[in-house]
């Protein structure tokens, strides 16, 4: 059961004035800080307004104000983390679906056969101390030296307006990814601290013909 939720979220005083002189001045102070609001508002997004992966119904979507005064390689930067939590929120995503339907013949670590492996968060339990270590060692290698670098092998020759497009749907797919692997995560977890609490047979309900 894949349920994808998903939510989104922001006087002036005077004294010691006449009457009319404190009317004008407060209404020509509430004037003013509605355009101070209204400039800094557009200031902040007229750099990445038009970035791409500000689609249609959220538009330029940044309810913390994350890229409050920030420069572009600032934005560039957290444009390149959420490609690759988006990448690897896509690989997780497969690796929660293909174990429920199919398991490698190999031992995962000598006399640990893959087979005996439990899907999912209950996996936890059985991975043992050096498999840990390799995982921990190969993420940090990668994130760290960057070596698997960019692919040129099987790259394809496209117009720029279709590596754009390309473009954006890896980004859309990665959200998409990103908030999959969460619900997984979180029935997956529900489901082994209270087993059967949904009552139902398998973990990947949409999916019937996997099993």
């Amino acid at each position: 059961m894949m349920k994808l939720t998903i939510a989104a979220l922001v006087g002036s005083a005077a004294a010691f004035a006449p009457a009319a002189k404190i009317a004008s001045s407060s209404a020509l102070s509430a004037k003013a800080k509605a355009k101070s609001k209204s400039k800094s508002k557009t200031t902040a997004l007229a750099g990445f307004e038009n970035e791409l992966g500000v689609i249609a119904p959220t538009g330029f979507f940044d309810p913390l104000g994350l890229t409050k005064d920030i420069d572009q390689d600032t934005f560039d930067q957290y444009r390149a983390a959420e490609l690759k939590h988006g990448r690897v929120a896509q690989l997780a995503v497969i690796g929660y679906v293909i174990p429920e339907f199919y398991r490698w013949d190999f031992d995962i670590s000598p006399g640990i056969p893959s087979a005996d492996v439990a899907n999912g968060v209950a996996a936890l339990d059985v991975i043992p101390a050096l498999g840990w270590a390799q995982i921990i060692f190969l993420i940090g290698a990668v994130d760290y030296w960057g070596v698997l670098g960019d692919f040129e092998v099987g790259k394809l020759k496209l117009e720029f307006a279709e590596i754009e497009k390309r473009q954006l749907n890896e980004l859309q797919h990665g959200r998409i990814a990103m908030l999959a692997i969460l619900e997984l995560l979180r029935h997956d977890a529900q489901n082994t601290v209270s087993a059967g609490f949904d009552g139902l047979d398998n973990l990947i309900t949409g999916f019937p013909f996997l099993y």
